[in-house]
């Protein structure tokens, strides 16, 4: 299994609708084994979350960035994502695992029991958040760094997701986060691929 990516593109159903949606998943992907783009719409079907799976391993395939699939390990397993992300109300992370045990497994948590609940199940990795004010969860207090420290200590690679910029993704290093997650700083960026290297930055100035 391939490295765990730092930065995680996050979509959503406007963000795949984008006319030039497919322009700036290539420019984030150009980060390369970094980066993970994420096919995520809550609303769509299997099938059309599979279609957007497979055209984003197209784009990623050239530099080697990696696909993840939300909450639909069986789609993952279909287009041979790298990797599965699970909410609330999706499956376990053990039993996506059974559905496709050559993947990633992350689980998004919101505090410190859903994260330990969250590793307990068998989550590979945690995506914590919200860590500071976003207006993708504007109805969603921030949880703060000391969650962020809090998830790490507990031995699973903590990704760090809202209200992320190249600022804060600092900021989220030096609690204990193995990377970031993004939409808005991402996908809504006027030079994606910049803004992609930018939040990998504190992570690559230490390679």
């Amino acid at each position: 299994m391939r490295p765990l990516p730092r930065l995680h593109a996050v979509t959503d159903g406007a963000v795949l609708a984008a006319e030039d949606f497919g322009v700036r998943a290539a420019a984030i992907a150009a980060a390369g084994a970094a980066v993970a783009l994420h096919a995520r719409d809550h609303a769509a079907s299997g099938a059309a979350v599979a279609r957007v799976a497979a055209r984003m391993m197209a784009l990623a395939r050239p530099p080697e960035a990696a696909v993840f699939v939300n909450g639909r390990p069986d789609v993952a397993a279909a287009v041979h994502a790298s990797g599965v992300q699970l909410a609330a109300g999706d499956l376990a992370p053990a039993d996506a695992r059974r559905v496709y045990p050559q993947a990633w497994i992350g689980r998004s948590v919101h505090d410190v029991a859903e994260a330990g609940a969250a590793v307990r199940e068998g989550a590979d990795f945690l995506i914590v958040g919200s860590v500071y004010p976003t207006a993708t969860h504007a109805g969603r207090p921030a949880a703060g760094l000391e969650l962020v420290r809090s998830a790490a200590a507990l031995g699973r690679p903590v990704i760090a997701i809202g209200g992320i910029d190249a600022a804060r993704a600092r900021e989220v290093r030096a609690a204990g986060a193995y990377g970031v997650a993004a939409i808005t700083a991402l996908w809504r960026a006027d030079d994606p691929a910049a803004a992609a290297l930018a939040l990998l930055s504190p992570w690559m100035e230490e390679a």
